[in-house]
Formats: structure tokens, sequence, C-alpha cells
């Protein structure tokens, strides 16, 4: 038997920057579970066998600009899947070619390294863990927590605790094809583990925090049938990409210090470090604004400014702060906080949460017509507090057959409109992830943005054409909001610069 939970879960959550949305359409108080047998694997699991989707990224030309033509031939997601670049698969299924899986590997890796002309002499190739995270895409600076329950990955987190390494690769699985990882991935690097054994009854070995401290080129996996037998962790050759300068200035504090300078840290040295990280930080954020912005950072920059100008304009319920813009990061690197890293994390946290809305409104009349159906089947809808009465969980069998169909139909459009979207999502993020350099992952990022914002002009068209006036607001009201909510901010005591720590102020 399946939980089926409505809401059902469609998206999958990032453990550091999971912005909350405070849409202004009403939800039900009542969140019932459907328990059934008929339904398939929750999308966030990211099943390794499905369909293949057609991605629906697209533009709407509603200016006469004279890059929109370029901006269409440039889609970089019109391969779809193929977009991003992928190894070969680990299975070694009967129907592949009889060569090897290391020589297909070593082949893929001899193509990679010949595009990748800009491997800096720093770069070294190492052996590292592999650990596969379904459709997750993770980006340089943030954190996550894992539990750790799997022998072959207990097994992984005591090997690099012994060997002192404390770090493993993260990447990206494919979507349709089992045992096939992205090329780029990321290095996830352990700060925290907390054995958890006895109070999981072994159910949970480890719950461990984790920074991602820079990118990985993946060249091959060496040890493919570990993926079939499961009785150890995946091992890869890659190439670090230190994207946060986390392992140079790591060299340097370890070389600067011998073994008596470490063990005479106390806590007051720790607490000196900090104040100057608090400090160093706020001085980093001030210096944002005054940076030199390239042409393609700017124009990234006003496209993100437009856009959030049109979300206010139109109420979209999933939106962007007009203070966001203010502290929208496109600075290289992660010396300079806001940085464009962090906006990355924020653009992703806001597809998610706009696919969680689409979800909502999708489920808004079935949920209705479910409380309805309990409250007339037993008897609550005449008692004081009635709907509180209402049982958390409902066997699917117990419907009516009216709404077991809806159900159905419903979960069939929802994996028909909503899992397309949430691929697009999952490959616009690992483009980004892959791109070559600073420049490549801006032009990226401006392409995502205008494409959202070009949505939102045919929408306002549209509205227009068949609303009129009464239905989008007149410039002098929007004038009037726009200063109201500018009074707030300013009264809410909550620096711009504070932005991308202050999680709910990321969003309307």
């Amino acid at each position: 038997m399946v939980a089926l939970p409505l809401l059902l879960s469609f998206t999958y959550w990032h453990d550091a920057n999971a912005f909350v949305d405070v849409p202004s359409r009403q939800t039900l108080s009542t969140n019932v579970a459907v328990h059934s047998p008929i339904f398939p694997t929750p999308f966030n699991a990211m099943p390794t066998k499905q369909n293949t989707f057609p991605l629906r990224m697209t533009i709407h030309d509603q200016d006469d600009d004279d890059d929109d033509d370029d901006h269409e031939s440039s889609n970089p997601l019109s391969k779809g899947i193929d977009s991003v670049s992928w190894l070969p698969s680990v299975m070694t299924a009967s129907s592949r070619s009889s060569r090897s899986i290391i020589e297909s590997s070593t082949a893929a890796s001899a193509s990679s390294s010949s595009s990748s002309s800009r491997t800096t002499q720093e770069e070294t190739i190492e052996t590292l863990p592999l650990f596969p995270l379904g459709g997750i895409v993770y980006t340089p600076n943030s954190e996550h927590i894992l539990n750790i329950f799997e022998p072959r990955y207990r097994q992984m987190y005591n090997d690099i605790l012994m060997n002192g390494s404390k770090r493993f690769v993260v990447a990206m699985c494919h979507p349709s094809e089992e045992g096939r990882f992205a090329k780029v991935g990321v290095l996830f690097s352990l700060e925290e583990l907390k054995e958890v054994s006895e109070m999981t009854d072994d159910r949970v070995k480890y719950i461990c925090n984790h920074r991602v401290t820079g990118r990985v080129r993946l060249h091959e996996v060496v040890n493919p049938e570990a993926w079939e037998k499961r009785d150890t962790y995946l091992k890869v050759r890659g190439t670090i990409i230190d994207d946060t300068g986390y392992y140079s200035k790591k060299q340097t504090f370890d070389d600067d210090q011998d073994d008596d300078d470490i063990a005479n840290q106390d806590d007051a040295k720790m607490d000196e470090e900090i104040s100057k990280k608090l400090v160093n930080a706020v001085l980093n954020a001030a210096l944002v604004d005054s940076l030199q912005k390239t042409p393609e950072e700017r124009a990234l920059f006003d496209s993100f400014s437009q856009l959030v100008e049109l979300q206010h304009e139109l109420e979209e319920d999933v939106r962007f702060t007009r203070a966001s813009v203010k502290s929208f990061g496109i600075a290289e690197g992660t010396d300079v906080d806001p940085n464009l890293w962090t906006s990355i994390r924020l653009w992703q946290s806001y597809a998610e949460q706009r696919l969680v809305a689409t979800q909502n409104e999708m489920q808004k009349e079935f949920q209705e017509k479910l409380v309805e159906f309990l409250k007339r089947e037993m008897g609550t809808g005449n008692k004081p507090g009635g709907e509180e009465e209402l049982p958390s969980a409902i066997g699917f069998q117990d419907l009516s057959p009216e709404l077991q169909q809806e159900l159905i139909e419903l979960q069939q459009r929802m994996t028909r409109e909503l899992k397309p979207l949430l691929l697009e999502q999952t490959l616009s993020m690992q483009k980004i992830l892959e791109a070559e350099d600073h420049k490549g992952r801006v032009e990226l990022m401006r392409y995502f943005v205008e494409a959202e914002r070009k949505r939102l002009e045919a929408k306002k068209t549209l509205k227009n054409m068949f609303g009129g006036r009464s239905v989008l607001a007149s410039r002098q009201e929007i004038e009037e909001r726009k200063q109201k909510e500018e009074v707030k901010e300013d009264m809410g005591g909550k620096a711009a610069l504070q932005f991308f720590e202050d999680d709910e102020d990321s969003f309307q």
C-alpha cells in the first residue's frame, strides 16, 4: 500500500535553500492521505526508467528586440535530455557492444578532455567516491544534510573518515537510463557527522552535514560492476574544479601551521576568527554595488529587474520581492556575497515553487470534493468543528467510484503536464553547472530569466486582450503598491544585503 498524500508531493527540495512562498490563494485546512496501490513511484524519487518527455522551454516573441531570433536559435535545452553531457551507462546489458565499460568510458573521457582545454595545471585527476542522488542538482557553496542508511554508503563514509579525505562526488542520474550519470557533478565535503544507529534501531547510521566546495568533471567510473552488485559504492576518476577556493585556501592554511599551532587553538581564537569572517562578509556585501559589471552581467541584472517588476504588475502568486533586485548577485567566485552562485540557487528555488503552486492549483478542486465526500459519508458536516474530525487517511477503495476515477485522471494529468516542467528545471540547473566559465553561466542564467520574462509578457498581452483594464491594475495602482511595499521593507529592519540568508524575504 502506497500512501499518496493530497497534497501530492511532486518536486524535490534542497535542504539549505528551499524558499517558502505564501501564495495569495486560499488553501484547504484539511490534508487527507489516500492509500492506494495503483500509483507509480513519487516523482521526487526520480525513477531510473521512464518515458522521455518533451521540454517546454518556449519564448514568446512579444518584443521587437534585435536579438530575439538569436535567443530562439540558441536555446540551451533544444536537444532535450541530450542537452547536457552524460557518462556512458555502467549497466552490462547483453545488448551493449563488446567494448568494455572502462574502454567506453575512457573513450568518452578522451573526447571530453579534448573539448575541455581550459583545464588548468592546478587541476589534477583523482579517484573519488561517487554518491548518485537521483535527479537533484547541487551548486557550489551550498550546504546539505544527508541521512545514511545503505550498507555501501555506510562503508563509503567509514572510508572517507579513515583516509581523512572527508569528501565525495555527487552527480545527477540520467532520467531515463539506469546507471548513467552526468559528466559534471559537485564535491561534497563532510563538515559534521552524527552516529544515530542506536536512536534509530540501526535504520539510519549517520546524519551528515556537508558543504559543496566545488565542481567535479567526471572522466570514467572505475568499478562499474559495483552498480549491479551493490556490494560497495562506485568510484570515479575526476578533475576537481575549485570554484569556491576552498582547497587552495585550505592548503595555504595547512602549510602555515604546524601541529603545535593546531593543538593550541582555543575557543577565544575561534571566536576571533568567526568575528573576522562576519566583518569580512559585511564588507564583501557592501562591495557588491561598487563592482564593475561586464556587459553580460549588466544584461542579466537588467533582465532580472524587468522580470520582478512584471511579476508584481501581474500579481503573480510566486514572485520575487523588489528588495531581491538590490541583492541579486552576479559576481564571479564566492569571495563576494551574494554572487552568481547564490542567484543560481535562488532561481532554482523559484522554479521549484512555481511547480508547487501549479500542482496545488491542479489539486484544489479534487481536495474540495474529497472533503465534501468525507463530511457526507462520515456525518461530520453538521458537527461543530467537524472538519477537524475528518480522518487523516482514507483507503482508495473507500472512495466513491467517481472520486476514484477523478483521482486516477488527476495523477495522469500531473504526470503529463508537470513532469516535463520538472525535467526542464533540472536540466536547466545541470546545464549551468557544466558551463565552462563564469561568462557561460551568466549567459545561461540570462536566457532562462528572459524566457520567464517573455512568458509573463505573453500572459500580460492575453490579459489585456481579454480582460481589459479590469484585469490588470492601472499604472497608478501599481505605483501605489510599489511605494507601500518599499515602506514596509524600510520598516521591516531587514537590509537588502541579508537577502540571501533570509529565505522568507526572497519571495512573496
